[in-house]
């Protein structure tokens, strides 16, 4: 009865989180063991009251404050500098701003409207392809789960109780292979997308377009280096980087004014309670699966299946791919991750960090791929381009992101370089 309601809901199109706590409430009251609703408060409070979580609001706050305060647009200035002498350049800007972009902001869907806005008119005026201009800002914004600090690294360490600065460390060597392969992407597409006849656009001289960003290059900075180094944890490089981000935006910018403060706090209040509640309703959700000892039934699936750790990852690949198409890469993550990490960890001796990099990267191809596919349809609907023409140009990306997870599960060095 519980999977019914979940299936009809679901179809019925009522948001996600509306959908897991309904499927809750469906299931204690068909169990008719009332008694759940006296526990069911208790694991909505303990969902949230961990320290952690606060990481969250702060790394919302500072993309906020970032695009008030100019620095964002000043990031993009640079790399279009930086990267003038380079043939379809103007790709290239799009990924390596999607790159720092990532390193401070956390969201990917937060970062694919932003460059989503800035980025497909700029692509569009040196003469690309419109679609491609959309498909390449959505498909480099899956270097937002992967590059630190990441919304989903920070929610994964909280339910599998690992370091979270420990997997921020292990999706540096993951997210610049992605974003390698991206780079040879544009080499072979922009050329095709490009019309004949165009005409690069002025650039802003070097010097001057990089004096201006060098001071918003000391917030990845600091995010990055104050956690690989030990000197901060994720939480207290949000909160340092969200005050460095004020001082940057108003004093020497001085674009952010006392004025847009309740906008910007209006905004974060608003993009937290989404995530917040989301994360309440899958951890009820997530419960009630327990109770119904649903771990213990994949486990004994999975070891029936196959002994074998890299065949058990292949399949954890292929069951988040699909997964990730109908739900919610963050409501996927609370549900499964309680159910898979026990199993991939004592039936396999599988690494969690390891397993959660796989995990999180995959359930990120959700951004892009339709029903759920929430960056495909923002940077669809802010770009003013049909969903068919942005998927025409977006599965070369999809793509380069499988093989990218593919190399993780059968390398799992790969996450331990900088860790």
């Amino acid at each position: 009865m519980t999977l019914a309601a979940f299936i009809v809901l679901m179809l019925l199109g009522m948001p996600i989180a509306f959908v897991l706590l309904a499927s809750t409430l469906t299931f204690v009251i068909t169990s008719g063991n009332y008694r759940l609703f006296e526990n069911l408060p208790q694991v909505i409070f303990g969902s949230l009251e961990v320290f952690d979580l606060l990481a969250i609001p702060l790394f919302i706050l500072l993309g906020e404050i970032m695009n008030e305060g100019g620095i964002t647009r000043r990031i993009i200035t640079a790399t279009r500098a930086w990267f003038a002498w380079i043939p379809h350049s103007i790709a290239y800007v799009s990924l390596t701003s999607n790159l720092m972009l990532a390193s401070i902001m956390g969201s990917a869907t937060a970062q694919i409207a932003i460059m989503s806005r800035v980025m497909t008119p700029e692509l569009e005026r040196d003469g690309y392809d419109k679609g491609f201009a959309a498909a390449l800002t959505a498909g480099a914004g899956l270097l937002g789960p992967i590059i630190p600090p990441s919304m989903v690294f920070i929610i994964y360490g909280v339910i599998a109780q690992v370091s979270i600065g420990a997997m921020f460390m292990g999706g540096i060597l993951p997210g610049l292979l992605l974003f390698i392969l991206i780079s040879g992407l544009i080499t072979i597409m922009a050329r095709r997308a490009r019309k004949k006849g165009s005409v690069d656009q002025e650039r802003t001289p070097l010097w001057r377009a990089t004096r201006g960003a060098l001071l918003t290059l000391s917030i990845p900075i600091v995010i990055v280096g104050g956690i690989a180094f030990g000197i901060v944890t994720p939480t207290e490089s949000a909160a340092a980087a969200t005050l460095m981000a004020v001082v940057i935006g108003a004093l020497f910018f001085q674009e952010l004014k006392w004025g847009q403060l309740p906008g910007v706090l209006s905004r974060t209040a608003r993009n937290t309670a989404i995530v917040l509640f989301l994360i309440v309703a899958a951890k009820a959700f997530g419960w009630v699966l327990v109770y119904n000892q649903i771990p213990q039934q994949v486990a004994g699936l999975m070891q029936g299946t196959t002994e074998s750790p890299l065949v058990f990852m292949l399949l954890v690949f292929v069951m988040l791919m699909v997964v990730g198409m109908v739900l919610d890469g963050i409501a996927a993550l609370i549900i499964l991750v309680p159910i898979l990490l026990p199993v991939a960890q004592q039936s396999y001796g599988i690494d969690p960090i390891h397993f959660g990099i796989v995990t999180c990267m995959t359930l990120s191809l959700g951004l892009l791929t339709p029903p759920v596919g929430a960056g495909l349809y923002v940077a669809s609907a802010i770009s003013n381009v049909s969903l068919p023409r942005i998927t025409k140009w977006i599965l070369p990306f999809i793509l380069a992101a499988c093989l990218v997870i593919l190399a993780v599960i059968f390398n799992p060095w790969l996450v331990n370089v900088f860790r």
